[in-house]
C-alpha cells in the first residue's frame, strides 16, 4: 500500500519485520506485574492521595528464536523518553528486540507523569519478571461486545455547536478483542483485551488511580484467584467516552458557576483535574463518590465481557510465528493561533512535519497494528477491514506520544469538536498514512510465513 505524495510528505522506515524462520515455533510464554505507584510523597501539590495503585503489567512471547514483550502501564501516556529507556534495557538485557516491544499507557488521567529511572526500572522488572516465567502455552483469540463506550462528539441542542456529550448515534466500535494465554492443560497464565474507551472517569477527583483499566484487569485477575495477569490494551478511543459521565457534566457545570461568581469564563475551556471546585460541598461529594463507584461498575461489566469471550474460545494454537515491524510516518502539520476548546472554527498557520510512528505484531494470525497517538475511531474499523487478518486490532497511545495531540479521520475535520481543533495535523494525510502504513507492516511480516 503506497500513500500518495501530495498528502503524505514523506514515509520512512526506521525498521523491518526481521526475524529468522525458525522450524521450532512452539509456543511459550509468561506474565508478571509490577506496583508503579508513585509514593504519597512524590505527588505533585494537586493530587490529594491515592485511590487504587498503579502497574505495569507485561507478557513474554517466545518462538524458536523469536521473542516478544506486550507491555502496559497505568499511565496517562507513554512518553519517548519511558519508551526510549524501557525498550532499549529490554532489548540489551533480555534479548527482546525493540522491534517486537510494544508498550501502551491505558491512558487513566488520574496520574502524574512518571518518567525518572526508577520507574523506567519498574516497567522493566515487570518485563524481566515475565521472562523468568516462561513455560510451554498456546494462545487463543476471541471477539465480544461491551457498550460502556461512545462517541463524545455532539451538536449542543441549545446552541447549535459541536461539544461534548454521549453522541449515540456517532461511530463507535463496541468490539472487545481478547487474547488469551495458557498452558498445554488449561491454566490461565495471562489475558489481552482491547477496547476503545477513555479512562477519564474519575479525573476530577485529584486521587491516583488506574481509572476502569485498572478496575477491569483487577476484576479478571480475581476472577482466576489473580493466578492470570491481564492487560488493557488502549483501543482507537480518541473520540470515546465512558457512556456513563454524567457526574463530570455535572462538576463541570458546578465549577463553570463557581468561576462566573469570580469574573472568570471558562463555559469554553477545562481547567485541569478538579482545580477550582469545593470538594467539601456535599453535592460535589455525592457525585464524586459515584465516579469512584462507576469505575468499579465499569470494571466488573468489561471484565464479565472479557471473561465470556475467553469461555468461548473453542481454538487454541501452540505452533505460532512472532513477527514485529516499525516505520515511521510523516503528514504536514499546523498550529492553531485561535482559542476556543469547541463549537468555533479554528484558525491556523503552517508548521513543521509531525512524525507519527506505526509499529505492527503478529502472533500467528492474530495481528496488533500500533500507533503512538490518540486515534479516531473510524481509523481503526477502517483498518480492520481492510487488514488481510481476520484477528485484527489497532493499540494506540504505544511505544511513545507523537506530537500530533488528536489523530481524527479526515472526515472529522468537518466538525468544530475540541479534538479536531486541537489537531496538530493538517487534514487529508493521517488516516490513510496510518492505515496503509500499518498494511504495509503486514505484508512484509506475511513475507516470512
Amino acid at each position: 500500500m503506497k500513500i500518495s505524495l501530495a498528502t503524505a510528505w514523506i514515509v520512512i522506515a526506521v525498521g523491518a519485520p526481521v526475524a529468522a524462520h525458525a522450524q521450532n515455533t512452539s509456543l511459550r510464554a509468561g506474565a508478571a506485574k509490577v506496583d508503579v505507584t508513585p509514593s504519597p510523597s512524590e505527588l505533585p501539590k494537586t493530587y490529594d492521595g491515592i485511590l487504587d495503585h498503579l502497574y505495569s503489567r507485561a507478557i513474554v512471547l517466545e518462538s524458536g528464536n523469536a521473542r516478544a514483550a506486550l507491555i502496559t502501564v497505568d499511565a496517562g501516556a507513554a512518553p519517548d523518553a519511558v519508551w526510549k529507556g524501557v525498550s532499549e534495557q529490554v532489548e540489551k538485557d533480555l534479548g527482546i528486540p525493540a522491534r517486537n516491544v510494544l508498550l501502551t499507557a491505558t491512558h487513566t488521567h488520574s496520574v502524574p507523569g512518571q518518567t525518572g529511572p526508577d520507574y523506567v526500572r519498574r516497567i522493566v522488572e515487570s518485563v524481566r519478571m515475565a521472562k523468568e516465567r516462561l513455560a510451554p502455552a498456546r494462545v487463543g483469540y476471541g471477539a465480544g461486545v461491551s457498550y460502556i463506550n461512545v462517541n463524545r462528539n455532539i451538536i449542543d441542542p441549545k446552541t447549535r455547536r459541536w461539544w461534548e456529550g454521549p453522541n449515540y448515534d456517532g461511530p463507535s466500535d463496541k468490539t472487545v478483542a481478547v487474547m488469551k494465554f495458557e498452558t498445554p492443560t488449561g491454566e490461565p497464565i495471562a489475558v489481552y483485551y482491547n477496547y476503545a474507551m477513555h479512562a477519564v472517569t474519575v479525573g476530577q477527583l485529584d486521587l491516583v488511580s488506574a481509572d476502569a483499566p485498572g478496575t477491569t484487569s483487577k476484576y479478571i485477575e480475581d476472577s482466576f484467584n489473580n493466578k492470570i495477569v491481564a492487560l488493557w490494551s488502549s483501543g482507537a478511543a480518541g473520540d470515546q467516552n465512558p457512556i456513563y459521565f454524567q457526574q463530570t457534566f455535572d462538576l463541570r457545570d458546578i465549577r463553570i458557576k463557581d468561576y462566573a461568581k469570580r469574573g472568570i469564563d471558562i463555559s469554553n475551556a477545562m481547567p485541569p483535574g478538579g482545580q477550582g471546585l469545593n470538594k467539601k460541598d456535599p453535592e460535589v461529594m455525592k457525585l464524586m463518590d459515584q465516579q469512584k463507584q462507576m469505575i468499579v461498575s465499569m470494571g466488573q461489566f468489561l471484565g464479565e465481557e472479557v471473561l465470556h469471550v475467553m469461555r468461548g474460545m473453542e481454538r487454541t494454537d501452540s505452533d505460532v510465528e512472532i513477527h514485529g515491524g516499525v516505520k515511521t510516518v510523516s503528514c504536514p502539520g499546523r498550529t492553531r493561533t485561535n482559542e476556543g476548546r469547541a463549537g468555533f472554527e479554528g484558525t491556523y498557520k503552517d508548521a513543521d512535519p509531525v512524525e507519527i510512528k506505526l509499529g505492527l505484531l503478529r502472533i500467528g494470525d492474530i495481528t496488533i497494528g500500533a500507533v503512538n497517538a490518540e486515534v479516531f475511531n473510524p481509523i481503526a474499523e477502517r483498518l480492520k477491514k481492510e487488514s488481510p487478518y481476520a484477528r485484527t486490532m489497532m493499540a494506540t497511545l504505544t511505544n511513545g506520544m507523537a506530537r500530533s495531540g488528536y489523530i481524527p479521520n479526515d472526515a472529522a475535520y468537518g466538525m468544530d469538536t475540541f479534538e479536531v481543533l486541537s489537531s496538530r495535523l493538517k487534514p487529508g494525510c493521517a488516516e490513510s498514512a496510518i492505515v496503509n502504513g500499518i498494511l504495509d507492516l503486514m505484508a512484509a511480516s506475511r513475507g516470512h510465513e
